[in-house]
């Protein structure tokens, strides 16, 4: 778990960011607190302070990565916009989070090495895919109460509604199929997605 401390802290940012690019690099397990204090320069003791631990390091890369495109929609009361409207921004938030260039490269460290560290997986799914499903559960099953649509299983319908988000371009980006598409690509999906979607469960 990372320690309390100010987001804006330029040390820990300087920190955050020569952890990832070495983590991208050479990969979590090659990866020593050792390198990353020579890369960025300080000392251990400031490491330790702000971050815990290694893993530590990588849950707070993590939450920084989807902090900021998620917070508009994940951190307020789900209400406030028309229904199909939070679906849409739901959506493009998600699959902007999911193409972005670190995100790929978060992904392709975690899956690499999950394997021998368990817990790297654990941190990224609570930090990254669950904190959206978790909005979106409640987002649909508050839908379902007032009569807007039919859904016996939120919980479910969300994950199928991630995966329809998604598609297969994550998949494409991991294994370096294909460029990062453009804003334009992004919205048309997740509007076509949504629209599907809703198809299925409106009243």
């Amino acid at each position: 778990m990372t320690h309390s401390t100010s987001d804006n802290d330029p040390r820990r940012e300087a920190i955050l960011k020569a952890a990832a690019d070495l983590f991208f690099e050479r990969g979590y397990a090659e990866t020593s607190i050792d390198a990353i204090i020579e890369r960025v320069g300080g000392s251990k003791r400031t490491l330790y302070r702000l971050f815990g631990n290694k893993p530590g390091l990588f849950e707070a890369i993590i939450r920084e990565n989807g902090k900021s495109l998620f917070a508009e929609t994940t951190d307020a009361a789900p209400g406030p916009l028309p229904f199909e409207t939070a679906l849409e921004q739901f959506a493009t938030r998600l699959l902007e989070l999911t193409v972005q260039p670190r995100t790929v490269a978060i992904y392709r460290v975690v899956v690499s090495e999950a394997p021998r560290f368990p817990d790297l997986g654990r941190i990224f799914f609570e930090h990254g895919p669950l904190r959206g499903k978790e909005w979106l559960i409640q987002t649909l099953a508050r839908a379902a109460s007032e009569g807007i649509v039919t859904l016996p299983d939120p919980e479910a319908a969300a994950g199928i509604f991630m995966g329809m988000v998604r598609n297969d371009l994550q998949q494409q980006m991991i294994l370096g199929l294909r460029q990062t598409p453009s804003s334009a690509e992004i919205r048309q999906i997740a509007r076509a997605a949504t629209t599907v979607f809703l198809d299925g469960i409106r009243n």
